[in-house]
């Protein structure tokens, strides 16, 4: 038996950096403490957070940590893909006061998260019911301010994570509102990838679309502001716009399942939970297990919302403990 650690663990995505402290042995998580979520807007580097977080706890931080990260985790310098802030491994210890750490692609956490979740913290989304398979691939997808795309694979009793940069592949339009979508899409963007239709900002390019057919105003507001109204269901463009992500987000998760296995999907990310009540309603699901002559093999595979809060945190601490526990 190995004796427990305090270690803080950290979540940093394009829009918030979320931090906690957890104790952790014998491979396990055994608690964590209350998650404090920050705009990473309101902060000029991963440093400056972690000291505000310090301020926040009003005493000395563990000196080990786990730290999940939006961006491959490669090279002397790390750029988060939605978020200014950089990250040079070489300093952490310095700048931070740790003598230990890990640093984790912010999905490969969420990939860790799943593996440990216990059957009743997932949400049936379509496809056959039942728990996750003990062998063979999970596709792990996360719709947020980007597109996390994450592959879980369980062999021999032993679980292994491979972090993607599935959320960047090149966005495949199904039909004509596709086409205009991509077309739209296309006068910002030379090179229009998933993520930028089925992440926070494509409700927008969407709706945009959509207005545009209907000789509608643009609409106007935050991304978050947009998101809050079509979740609402008050506005007939909004709610076919979030009606049309949905659908798109189908797509997309069918091609990773059928990219990584095929096996199951779960679906994580910020936006995840908020999708919760509208995914079984809209066209999701007839958009998942649409890959023509493989139709009936989509039909087979299970699509779960995870339910955990704050999966990115509890990933970060799982994923360090099973290093520690090797």
């Amino acid at each position: 038996m190995s004796s427990a650690r305090e270690i803080v663990v950290a979540d940093i995505g394009g829009t918030h950096a979320r931090f906690a402290l957890a104790e952790i042995a014998d491979g396990a998580m055994r608690t964590m403490s209350e998650p404090v979520k920050m705009a990473a807007a309101d902060h000029g580097s991963l440093q400056i957070a972690w000291e505000a977080y310090a301020e926040h706890c009003g005493a000395p931080l563990p000196d080990a940590a786990a730290i999940a990260l939006a961006a491959p985790i490669r090279g002397d310098l790390i750029k988060l893909t939605n978020n200014p802030w950089i990250v040079r491994p070489a300093l952490i210890k310095e700048k931070l006061g740790v003598s230990d750490y890990i640093l984790i692609n912010d999905f490969e956490a969420q990939a860790f998260a799943v593996a440990h979740a216990t059957d009743d913290e997932f949400h049936h989304v379509t496809g056959p019911q039942g728990p996750l398979p003990h062998e063979g691939v999970t596709s792990i997808i996360g719709p947020g301010t980007g597109l996390g795309v994450a592959a879980m694979l369980r062999k021999d009793g032993r679980i292994h994570v491979l972090p993607t940069e599935g959320g960047h592949i090149d966005f495949a339009p199904l039909d004509s509102i596709e086409d205009r979508i991509l077309a739209h899409l296309r006068k910002q963007h030379t090179r229009v990838s998933v993520e930028r239709v089925v992440a926070g900002s494509g409700l927008r390019a969407i709706w945009e679309v959509l207005s545009e057919m209907e000789a509608r105003d643009p609409p106007m507001g935050s991304d978050k502001e947009l998101w809050t109204t079509a979740l609402t269901g008050k506005d007939s463009i909004a709610s076919a716009a979030l009606d049309r992500f949905c659908m798109a987000l189908g797509s997309v998760a069918g091609d990773i399942a059928l990219t990584h296995g095929p096996g199951p999907v779960v679906l994580a990310g910020g936006l995840g939970a908020r999708l919760k009540r509208h995914l079984n309603s809209s066209g999701f699901a007839d958009r998942f297990v649409a890959k023509g002559r493989y139709r009936s093999l989509m039909e087979t595979i299970p699509v779960k919302l995870i339910g955990l809060e704050e999966p990115g945190l509890v990933g970060a601490a799982l994923a360090f403990a099973e290093a520690q526990n090797r």
